[in-house]
């Protein structure tokens, strides 16, 4: 599946909710599923830049393609993580290296979390794919 097919999927779910409020909670409820991410991976080389709360992202190659994982020490936050682990995991570094920034325009997120909020989210884009740069 693409990135871009990724992005209507997670925009459909979005879409589904009436109000901001529901979308909120629908994006914490997310953030539930997040995997555990080790302790030891909480360092600063694998931080995300631009977030106002502090994000983790980490990522390996398996057969040619690059998997994320992540967290957050902020509840909203670990929702949004999971929809960019959800985006971009299982991509090929390619597809990576042309991710357009304004794939955060098209979740239309602006609603349901604040500026600073979307600034972490394209924070968190950049840094997957300086990932990919560097694979």
């Amino acid at each position: 599946m693409s990135i871009e097919q990724r992005v209507a999927d997670i925009k459909e779910d979005l879409d589904f909710f009436e109000d901001e409020l529901q979308k909120y909670e629908y994006i914490i409820d997310l953030g539930k599923k997040l995997e555990e991410f080790p302790e030891d991976d909480k360092i600063p080389a694998n931080i995300v830049h631009g977030c106002t709360s502090q994000v983790w992202l980490t990522s390996e190659i398996k057969d040619g393609k690059l998997y994320f994982h992540g967290t957050s020490d902020a509840i909203i936050v670990k929702g949004l993580v999971y929809m960019i682990l959800k985006i971009f995991s299982d991509s090929t570094i390619e597809e990576l290296k042309e991710v357009d920034m304004d794939i955060v325009h098209e979740l239309d997120l602006s609603e349901v979390i604040t500026p600073n909020r979307q600034s972490g989210v394209i924070g968190m884009i950049k840094k997957i794919k300086e990932y990919a740069q560097n694979a």
